[in-house]
């Protein structure tokens, strides 16, 4: 039986998370269906035009996301203190760049006057939509179910586009983040649609290249602000070009026809997680399939399911084998 959302989401423990929509009936999301040999190629735009939208709209930042011919991963990152300081106006304003609201809210979003008797109601729809505005559940049925629509309109029917439930995995530590957003951003190179980072199209990867080389990072995305700051900064522990360099590596090696190494500046970074290689190149393209639940240390792991009362630390011994020093 899947478990409910709230007993896998603990913000306590972690804001990022490692999510996957898969479609169902063996629908294309995008690319070419090879039994046909209709095209959706352009379905590509959709999603990743609607993802970028989403990362400005909720307080969920996107550190990684890859659409590919059957389904998608996103790396996400919970920003609780952000959906916290909007004002209740501000909190209004996102959530009707996306669904209408009420009659009060759209009343309070032009300025109008709220009766006495529509105060009540009207705070608790700030209240039920400021929560909203920072769940997992929400950014996904935000960005599934106007996929679906669209795509069951051009494909004539009707039904399910999406399994029913999206899957979702804590990422309990920097080495998990990094790991996770790696094997996300090197799916194309794994499934032999791209020949390297900058020609994955509709990627994190390709769109952070794109920024790099007008000395940018995307503003969709979540940033890279190093490992050497000191104070509380949101973003991802990491430089952009240490990460873009090891991305490019990693995939380097993954592919049969190129000859590919990890360079000792690449090899830094894993050195600080306490990553071996050939634990790398085993989590970058097999993480999926190493873990289903949460991913850490041991010892993350186990804070993780006591917060959540779990008694059962699913992937516990993956865990410890692929993670354990990190």
């Amino acid at each position: 039986m899947a478990r409910p959302r709230s007993t896998l989401v603990s913000i306590e423990d972690t804001p990022f998370y490692h999510c996957m929509s898969k479609c169902i009936r063996f629908a294309w999301l995008t690319g070419v269906d090879k039994y046909t040999g209709k095209s959706y190629e352009h379905r590509r735009d959709w999603v990743e035009s609607r993802i970028l939208e989403l990362a400005e709209v909720f307080a969920i930042d996107v550190a990684a996301y890859a659409v590919m011919s059957n389904h998608l991963h996103l790396v996400l990152r919970v920003d609780i203190f952000e959906a916290n300081s909007w004002t209740d106006r501000e909190v209004v304003e996102h959530w009707h760049q996306l669904f209408k609201g009420s009659d009060i809210t759209q009343k309070f979003a032009q300025g109008e006057v709220i009766e006495s008797c529509e105060v009540a109601d009207l705070k608790h729809s700030i209240a039920q939509y400021r929560s909203r505005l920072s769940d997992i559940s929400w950014f996904m049925r935000a960005l599934n179910e106007p996929i679906a629509r669209k795509a069951n309109k051009e494909d004539g029917c009707t039904g399910r586009f999406w399994e029913g439930r999206f899957k979702s995995q804590a990422l309990l530590d920097e080495a998990a983040v990094l790991a996770c957003m790696a094997y996300v951003d090197l799916n194309p190179i794994r499934a032999k649609v791209a020949n390297a980072p900058e020609t994955s199209g509709f990627t994190s990867i390709q769109k952070r290249i794109k920024a790099a080389i007008k000395g940018e990072q995307p503003q969709a995305l979540l940033s890279f602000v190093g490992n050497e700051q000191k104070e509380m900064v949101k973003g991802l522990m990491f430089s952009a070009k240490d990460y873009l360099q090891l991305v490019d590596e990693t995939g380097r090696i993954i592919r049969a026809d190129k000859r590919g190494a990890i360079s000792p500046d690449s090899q830094k970074i894993l050195n600080r997680l306490n990553i071996p290689q050939e634990n790398w190149l085993k989590l970058t393209t097999e993480f999926s399939r190493l873990f289903k639940g949460p991913v850490g240390t041991v010892q993350e792991l186990g804070v993780y399911c006591e917060h959540l009362e779990r008694k059962r630390r699913q992937g516990a011994a993956n865990c410890q084998r692929w993670l354990s020093s990190s």
